[in-house]
């Protein structure tokens, strides 16, 4: 059971993370890598590091084979699995102790039970732990499953058995719905985990999502390290976690913490396991889930306790009691957690792909931010885009909160798009500032917020844009004394700007449908730019590249192409009928053929990056001239892929 050194089986933030306290408490560590990762922070953070195969995580981060021989490859006699990928996998788990290595986590066998919701509700309710009434039995003929579910009542839930993420799960309403819905549920559940086994359970209506830590070690021994408050989520992926959960009473805790302790029990889990339960508006819980493996949102649970997780694993895989009995844990203050990604809220959430031009973490008090970006990089579409989770804690939970929509503000991310105006928009949302959110809170009162509603640009930000083309060719050009009058020609989100642009000693002038907005420049570096604008001093952080600008704004990142000297043939947009891939990704399937009629908003072809399908339709009505894309193929951001002829 002793080991001396650590191979991280995943990637990216969590793979630091993991390393950080590994080696702080004398452990070499080693990472594995794929094609896309060779130069990824997590590499340069590890002792040792092995290639484990191609980019697709199939081929590499997913293949069992691949991560034990590079296990024994460099002699390492533990394995962490983070999250994700092969955190929950039965068979890794095993594969680990038949070889000789110690699996950071739970034995497979309870792997297995937890990760069937059908298998896992019923030991659940052996073990007298509340959960929602429904049916888990193991006919799953459609029909029976339709007549379960008229027994259990409207509205109701139909859930995957193997399910997470919010695939193969769905919301019934009403009886109409019902077939369409478990079919559906059915169809999804075998694509995406293997298996079609379903569930059924009454509709818990806008609840809370709270869950409890827990830990258990080899001796017998467990303890709850508390709540987390999950609530706010958007389709079934929570958006902002925090600890303690803003509605707890001392009672519910111990009942809650308790119930929790007696799901870990069951299956004699070792480790450290989430339990997650829904709580409705009268304070009755019920049992979710269980995750056999550490949350993404760790850090909130760390930063009221002043407890390392991670040191806890390790511990306990080592053979180690538990560092402290239940009755030695306390906390104090308040923590909140938000993921930082690299999508679009504007385009639905898209994920973005591509070259992060810069990369710099808020350096505030009481912020932890866990990343596993270098200053620059690259956002690939083979994996989660997940950039960041950004942490602060405060005294209290308003404290918290102020401070962490601080840091997200203040964190500059720029070559890509990110949910970052999204995050600070919600955190600053009265309703959320309240602590009085559940689990419906985004789809029923944050749908018209601007974050997620493209944009004009400001005449504001047209002018910073005007004053860094203006300037771009050096950066000490400004007061020459010579006033300057420029057109300018935009391409911001497929639109094309037309500008007219003084210049004049210090100050930038911009007009743009006769509107007009003057700035004056105070300094100027090749990260940074401050100005004035209507007596007040701002300053804005931006990459210039060629002739593309990326700013950071306050209303989120914007990214503006120069086209004033593009010919116009290259500075066509929108409704060109040139159909171009908004994202990198693989061409999945082509619907249309050469010489086809279509129309605007017609599907032509689907692209799939990051395991999210993307239907590209045609911007105009029209024929289909040239295919350029074909079936399987990687394309990058922009590219085009056919076009449609007017």
């Amino acid at each position: 059971m002793a080991f001396s050194k650590v191979l991280v089986a995943n990637r990216g933030e969590i793979a630091v993370r993991v390393m950080q306290t590994a080696k702080a408490m004398g452990y070499k560590t080693v990472a594995v890598y794929s094609d896309a990762d060779q130069h990824a922070r997590h590499v340069q953070v590890a002792d040792e590091a092995v290639y484990i195969g191609p980019s697709k995580v199939s081929a590499s981060y997913l293949s069992i084979p691949n991560i034990i021989e590079a296990c024994k490859k460099t002699g390492a006699n533990a394995v962490h699995p983070g999250y994700g990928f092969l955190s929950e996998n039965t068979d890794f788990a095993q594969a680990c102790i038949e070889n000789g290595i110690t699996f950071i986590g739970p034995t497979a066998a309870a792997i297995e039970l937890m990760g069937s919701k059908r298998l896992s509700k019923i030991a659940m309710i052996q073990a007298g732990v509340p959960c929602v009434p429904g049916y888990e039995g193991d006919n799953q003929e459609i029909d029976f499953l339709a007549e379960q579910a008229r027994k259990v009542g409207f509205p109701l839930m139909v859930k995957a058995s193997a399910g997470g993420g919010g695939r193969g799960m769905r919301l019934v309403h009403q009886e109409s719905e019902l077939l369409e819905s478990l079919n559906t549920a059915r169809s999804e559940a075998e694509n995406a985990f293997g298996s079609g086994e379903l569930i059924i359970e009454k509709a818990v209506i806008a609840p809370r999502h709270v869950e409890i830590q827990v830990f258990g070690d080899t001796h017998g021994n467990y303890v709850y390290l508390f709540e987390r408050d999950c609530s706010i989520q958007r389709r079934h992926q929570k958006v902002v976690e925090e600890a303690p959960c803003p509605v707890m009473t001392p009672d519910l805790r111990q009942r809650m913490g308790e119930a929790a302790v007696a799901a870990a029990k069951s299956c004699d889990y070792v480790g450290a396991g989430t339990v997650e339960f829904l709580l409705d508006a009268s304070g009755a819980f019920y049992f979710l889930e269980m995750n056999t493996r550490l949350q993404v949102e760790h850090p909130v649970t760390e930063m009221i306790t002043g407890l390392d997780l991670v040191e806890w694993q390790l511990r306990v895989a080592n053979g180690e009691t538990l560092p402290l009995r239940q009755s030695e844990l306390t906390f104090k203050g308040h923590a909140i957690e938000v993921r930082l990604y690299a999508e679009d809220p504007r385009l639905d959430f898209l994920p973005q792909t591509g070259q992060i031009l810069r990369w710099e973490s808020a350096q505030l008090p009481n912020v932890r931010i866990d990343h596993g970006m270098l200053s620059q990089g690259e956002i690939s579409p083979f994996y989660d885009p997940m950039v960041a989770k950004v942490i602060a804690y405060g005294k209290n939970r308003k404290d918290a909160i102020r401070i962490l929509a601080a840091a997200v503000e203040e964190s500059v991310l720029l070559g890509v798009n990110s949910n970052k105006e999204f995050l600070v928009n919600l955190l600053r949302h009265p309703v959320v500032v309240a602590g009085d959110t559940n689990t419906a809170f985004i789809q029923q009162h944050f749908q018209e917020d601007v974050s997620l509603n493209k944009q004009s640009l400001s005449l504001e930000s047209l002018a910073l844009i005007a004053a860094l083309f203006s300037n771009a060719s050096t950066q000490s050009s400004w007061n020459t004394g010579i006033a300057l009058s420029l057109p300018l020609k935009l391409r911001y989100d497929e639109q094309k700007l037309d500008l007219i642009v003084k210049l004049d000693a210090s100050k930038v002038s911009v007009e743009i449908c006769g509107e007009q907005q003057t700035i004056e420049i105070v300094e100027q570096n090749t990260q940074q730019l401050i100005y004035l604008i209507n007596g007040v001093r701002r300053k804005i952080s931006y990459v210039l590249v060629g002739d593309q600008v990326y700013l950071d704004t306050a209303n989120g990142n914007v990214s503006v192409e120069n086209i004033t000297y593009l010919p116009p043939e290259t500075a066509q947009v929108a409704g060109d009928g040139k159909i171009r891939a908004p994202m990198d990704g693989s061409i999945i399937n082509v619907v249309v053929n050469p010489g086809d009629t279509v129309t605007k908003g017609q599907t032509l072809l689907i692209l799939e990056a990051m395991k999210i399908q993307q239907q590209i339709k045609s911007d105009v009505d029209g024929v289909v001239g040239e295919i350029v894309g074909q079936v399987g193929q990687q394309v990058k951001k922009r590219q085009v892929l056919l076009s449609v002829e007017l």
